[in-house]
């Protein structure tokens, strides 16, 4: 399994986030480190690993908003 490093300016334009947000919000809140980012020889400097992010707000993004059924009712099944 191949896996995308991205520093914070690089998730920063990939989800539309402020950088100053994913350091001060996201990171530990919502990004884990082992599973959504690293710290590289135990630095200071973050590494986010893009397949487990984009994972995780996939599937919550499915769970929140419910499925359309054919007459536009939100079926949360």
């Amino acid at each position: 399994m191949t896996r995308t490093y991205l520093t914070t300016e690089q998730l920063s334009a990939r989800i539309h986030y402020d950088a100053r947000s994913i350091r001060n919000v996201l990171v530990d809140a919502y990004l884990l480190e082992g599973r959504h980012y690293i710290r590289p020889f135990g630095r200071r400097k973050l590494l986010f690993i893009w397949e487990a992010i984009e994972a995780d707000w996939l599937s919550s993004t499915h769970d929140s908003i419910g499925m359309m059924t054919e007459d536009s009712e939100v079926c949360h099944g």
